[in-house]
């Protein structure tokens, strides 16, 4: 347990000094996130229609890590909304262990006037290690744009 926790709060630490010295936007995300409810929510640019849609999620009895690959990134034809789709790995560390893959499909509003963007999706996880089980779940997001 004690190497469980160590390696946890390492790579929280790696994570989140990662997010915050690239990361495009920063926020939060609530709803179900890898066995959690909570997550601190960051977006990496990797072009002008692709991006990286990672999360470190707590709130329940552990630590889980996101990082979707959202290759499809565009607008809502006559809308100021865009749409988003992608998937990648998913890492939930606690006495539980499980890694598998995460999808995602959802939209988000970026406001002109202040420097804040929010969203919905939906994400299906497939957990392979440990246990072998599919779960789904619903988020929010809200995210303060960095550039």
């Amino acid at each position: 347990m004690r190497k469980t926790l160590f390696f946890t709060l390492i790579l929280a630490g790696l994570v989140l000094g990662s997010i915050s010295t690239q990361a495009q936007e920063l926020g939060l995300r609530f709803g179900h996130i890898n066995g959690n409810n909570v997550a601190l929510d960051g977006i990496f640019s990797t072009g002008e229609f692709s991006r990286v849609h990672s999360n470190v999620s707590f709130g329940q009895k552990g630590l889980g890590v996101d990082a979707l690959w959202n290759p499809i990134y565009d607008d809502i034809p006559d809308t100021d909304f865009k749409w988003y789709a992608g998937f990648g790995p998913s890492v939930y560390l606690s006495e539980d262990f499980r890694f598998g893959g995460a999808g995602e499909v959802g939209v988000e509003y970026a406001f002109s006037e202040v420097p804040i963007t929010l969203g919905l999706d939906f994400r299906p996880y497939l957990f392979l290690v440990e246990v072998t089980e599919f779960r789904t779940g619903f988020g929010f997001n809200a995210r303060w744009r960095l550039n």
